[in-house]
């Protein structure tokens, strides 16, 4: 399967419905955007800047994440 690329610009709710278990990166970071109203119009980056985090290193435990998910290898440090 192809790797998948999640970028700073995709809308967060397009997000989480084509890849439910981001939600996951977003809990382990004590994020609670995918249950607010604006989730709907933000993009990722908008979302995780409003909450001071650092959006690479979000980015790749996210992109990580959803590879694993979508039937990557395990890589070391991985979050679930």
């Amino acid at each position: 399967m192809a790797k998948v690329t999640i970028t700073p610009d995709m809308n967060l709710r397009e997000l989480i419905m084509e890849y439910p278990d981001a939600a996951k990166v977003f809990a382990a970071y004590g994020i609670g955007c995918l249950g607010c109203a604006m989730a709907h119009f933000e993009t990722i980056e908008q979302g995780i800047s409003a909450h001071g985090i650092n959006i690479d290193e979000f980015m790749k435990d996210l992109n990580d994440l959803v590879n694993e998910e979508a039937g990557g290898e395990d890589e070391e440090g991985s979050l679930c």
